[in-house]
């Protein structure tokens, strides 16, 4: 052994140097059997030098003894080929049977002459490092978790919100509109609903309100049966009736004509149907879900919808915000896009640059999250490094860099003229927190003066600076 130790060490304490590190040593002979064996052996394996030495090595049973299973002579190790291994990480067999976490390094042992010897080898214990790498996929795995609610993400304060409602809705029967722009997810707003409500085992079934004429959208949903109108060859079940115990989520309902209007009604008010050509009338129990990117009350008011089904529908309303005014959210859902697409293509992108997430967080989305979606797997398609970049974004994204210095000239400009929009207290609030309290960059957001962000906050009794 002391071949391997510097010439400027003193033999003497050699044994004093092995025994007091803090990874495990051992060495074997030219059969492979240990000749020995430190006190840091003893405490990773388990076994005490007197259960080792002149064993095999085959004691460790190492799982991965340099890329290949043991093999059943020395001679055959592939340390003997390549004189030397370093920092291979895998698992030996505890004597208690457990496998413990290593890193496992070796060296060929020669004498003066270059005659092999033996083999020294040293183990480094990764279990400490091993836990700690599972608790912080677990808090990770965790702060994933308080940011979701189903398949929606969120971590803005509107979006907490949102769950806080989806969960309360989903303890409920009642009868629910969701309101919100195309593209910000009020199909998963009523998947979530359904899956945490005492329905969550029965059907859920979609219908999109706008995709069919009058006539087949009232068989769609009521049924019919045979012979009721040409075509109707057989009977058959309506959406409503297959829904039976579960969901029904009826989207774009603004859409529905008067006389859909009427039948609808009176499936929510008597909660029975009859289907079309006949006159029985059939009870159904199912909870109806709604959803509409339109403004339902000024319609009402237009004479276009009718006031008595909009205040049936109108039970329990969610309000889903869109996406330029969550863009807190916006990284977390690049995040989980990218990961959606790494799995999908086999790519391993990393993330976005820094220059990218600057545009896609200044970025308007009219199409809301189903647009930032489409925008990644745009970039997908051309991104050949491990990071998105600028140009690998959609066209009509990309231009938003050089829309930045006129946008901000624009601003001056409404405040010069009065024209900026007013915020609410609520949206002040979130601007103030995804600006981090940064009242120069709430100005530049909402198009006018620091002063009016001051005015307004002292108003409304917000802080002036941000709440520990």
């Amino acid at each position: 052994m002391s071949k391997n130790i510097p010439d400027s060490l003193d033999p003497e304490f050699e044994p004093l140097l092995l025994e007091s590190m803090a990874d495990g040593v051992f060495t074997l002979n030219g059969n492979g059997e240990f000749t020995f064996w430190n006190p840091s052996m003893e405490r990773i394996s388990g076994y005490s030098a007197e259960e080792a030495l002149g064993k095999p090595c085959s004691l460790l049973s190492f799982n991965r003894c340099f890329n290949k299973s043991c093999p059943s002579g020395i001679k055959e190790c592939e340390i003997y080929k390549q004189e030397r291994i370093d920092g291979k990480e895998c698992f030996l067999k505890h004597k208690n049977g457990n496998d413990v976490p290593v890193i496992k390094s070796a060296r060929i042992l020669k004498d003066k002459k270059g005659h092999v010897r033996g083999v020294v080898e040293t183990v480094t214990n990764l279990t400490e490092l091993h836990k700690a790498r599972r608790e912080a996929e677990n808090a990770n795995r965790r702060m994933g978790e308080s940011h979701r609610f189903g398949n929606l993400i969120g971590k803005s304060s509107t979006m907490q919100r949102v769950f806080a409602t989806i969960k309360a809705a989903a303890s409920s029967d009642a009868t629910i509109l969701i309101q919100g722009e195309s593209g910000s997810g009020k199909e998963l707003v009523a998947e979530s609903v359904h899956f945490n409500s005492s329905r969550a085992e029965m059907p859920f079934l979609t219908v999109n309100s706008s995709a069919l004429s009058e006539s087949l959208l009232e068989s769609e949903l009521f049924g019919h049966v045979k012979g009721s109108f040409t075509g109707a060859v057989r009977d058959r079940i309506g959406r409503f009736e297959e829904a039976e115990g579960g969901t029904l989520f009826l989207d774009e309902i603004g859409e529905l004509s008067p006389f859909i209007q009427v039948k609808l009604l009176r499936v929510l008010q008597e909660r029975e149907l009859e289907r079309v050509g006949e006159s029985k009338k059939r009870k159904i129990d199912i909870r109806v879900v709604t959803a509409t990117n339109r403004n339902l009350y000024s319609l009402v008011e237009s004479g276009r919808f009718r006031e008595d089904l909009y205040y049936r529908l109108k039970v329990f309303p969610i309000n889903l915000p869109p996406l330029r005014e969550r863009k807190k959210d916006i990284p977390l859902l690049i995040s989980h896009f990218i990961k959606l697409q790494n799995h999908k293509t086999g790519k391993p992108i990393a993330g976005v640059t820094h220059e990218a997430m600057r545009i896609l967080l200044d970025f308007n989305w009219p199409g809301n999250v189903r647009e930032l979606e489409n925008a990644i797997e745009h970039a997908f398609v051309l991104c050949e490094k491990e990071h998105i970049g600028l140009f690998d974004l959609p066209v009509e994204i990309r231009q938003m860099e050089y829309r930045i210095n006129s946008s901000k000239i624009q601003a001056t400009d409404h405040v010069a003229r009065g024209l900026q929009k007013k915020p609410t207290r609520e949206s002040l609030i979130e601007t103030l927190e995804d600006s981090n309290w940064n009242k120069a960059e709430v100005a530049r957001r909402f198009g006018f003066s620091r002063a009016a962000v001051w005015k307004y906050m002292k108003k409304w009794d917000i802080p002036l600076k941000k709440p520990q």
